[in-house]
């Protein structure tokens, strides 16, 4: 269970500075721009991409997309950097029309709460059964999710998730608080703590991707919890490409099969 896990310090501290020259604004207007004030009183910058041809008395799916460290902000814009021209494509707008969630996480905010990887580096504290509470942020998130749900034309049914990196990690933390809920998860690059996938497991489907050169966040997280979710009556879907570094969501979004497999997923 340790094994990767002390590489971690390094996810910690590196900050990813997007290069890219187009803001995500400019290419993806389609998505609204909203805020949600939670009971506390914070506010969750995020973006809602309606399904085409939205007919309010038709229920959609909803994808909920977490990003990584290097997107967190305020902007209300750069969340929107990796993975949101994936839903915008023309063929996937047409087949798989849907509500895709797109929150931003605080400057100084995580996905997860910080104390979890100081949890999954002690061999000691692996087989307790303390778990962390959720962060800040996930809360926000947890509740946006709550209110959109009772808002929106929405198939409770066909809830997704998907998250790159840090947002990796607040896929399986999410899964773990709210195992009922996700007909199909896709955590990127990310890790999560193995002890809870029996939470989740028998329930949700996941498709999980990690790159084998990855030095953030070393493929050996995902392996851990695609074990840990088989061992406990799930079957996970596992992709680690060859030669790969951090950035496995590039060939992820490019595989032709990947929304399929999603939206073809369904609670009973």
């Amino acid at each position: 269970m340790k094994s990767g896990i002390k590489y971690l310090s390094a996810f910690w501290i590196i900050v990813i500075i997007s290069l890219f020259s187009v803001s995500a604004g400019e290419k993806s207007s389609e998505y609204l721009k909203k805020e949600f004030q939670g009971e506390s009183g914070e506010i969750l910058p995020y973006r809602i991409l309606y399904p085409q041809n939205y007919n309010p008395d038709q229920k959609y799916p909803l994808m909920l997309f977490l990003h990584g460290a290097g997107e967190r902000g305020n902007d209300n814009e750069k969340q929107l950097v990796h993975g949101s021209a994936m839903f915008l494509e023309p063929l996937n707008r047409r087949n798989f029309p849907a509500f895709v969630i797109f929150p931003q996480c605080s400057e100084d905010g995580w996905w997860i709460n910080r104390s979890l990887l100081q949890t999954l580096e002690s061999d000691d504290a692996v087989n307790e059964s303390y778990e962390p509470p959720a962060s800040e942020q996930m809360i926000l998130v947890m509740e946006l999710l709550d209110e959109l749900l009772s808002e929106l034309s929405i198939d409770k049914t066909r809830l997704y998730v998907m998250g790159l990196s840090m947002g990796g990690f607040g896929t399986y933390d999410l899964l773990s608080r709210r195992p009922d809920w996700f007909a199909a998860a896709v955590p990127i690059c990310g890790g999560g703590d193995a002890r809870m996938a029996e939470k989740y497991a028998p329930h949700t489907s996941l498709w999980i991707f990690h790159g084998e050169k990855d030095n953030v966040v070393p493929a050996e997280l995902s392996r851990i919890m695609v074990r840990a979710i088989n061992e406990a009556g799930g079957d996970a879907k596992y992709t680690e490409y060859k030669g790969v570094g951090h950035n496995s969501w590039d060939p992820a979004f490019a595989e032709e099969d990947l929304l399929p497999w999603i939206f073809n997923k369904q609670k009973e």
